[in-house]
């Protein structure tokens, strides 16, 4: 018995996990976007990993729903021809960020520091984590 299953498309699954970024960074559910597009939370999840192609139309709506441009989507997307002359930019300088935010901790501590009023406490939150960062190296 072959296998006939083709592998989902690397544009695909970045898509897929900057839907999966986005809602966790709203702190939604795949079902409640599901419910906002009028579809299942488990095609919600085919979108996420990539499995299902998420059409122009369907993107546009999620965009809408999390509060983003479309373009967010495709950032740091693989394979992509980067703009002619990228300015300051550097490859992949948002990969660390992304990674950080789909970590469990990442997503925790960024949810609880946003909500921190004080920029002085916010600031001295900053250098405290700086200060651990320094002790273990």
């Amino acid at each position: 018995m072959t296998e006939n299953k083709k592998k989902p498309n690397p544009i695909d699954i970045h898509v897929g996990s900057r839907v999966r970024l986005r809602r966790n960074m709203l702190g939604m559910s795949q079902e409640k976007l599901g419910e906002s597009l009028g579809i299942t939370f488990q095609q919600i999840q085919k979108y996420e990993k990539g499995t299902n192609r998420v059409g122009a139309s369907r993107l546009q709506a999620i965009a809408t729903i999390l509060g983003v441009p479309v373009s967010f989507f495709f950032e740091d997307a693989p394979d992509m021809p980067s703009v002619a002359g990228g300015g300051f930019r550097e490859d992949n300088a948002t990969s660390y960020v992304v990674d950080f935010l789909n970590s469990a901790e990442g997503l925790q501590l960024n949810r609880a520091f946003v909500r921190i009023a004080d920029a002085k406490v916010r600031r001295r939150v900053v250098d405290l984590v700086k200060a651990l960062a320094d002790d273990e190296s």
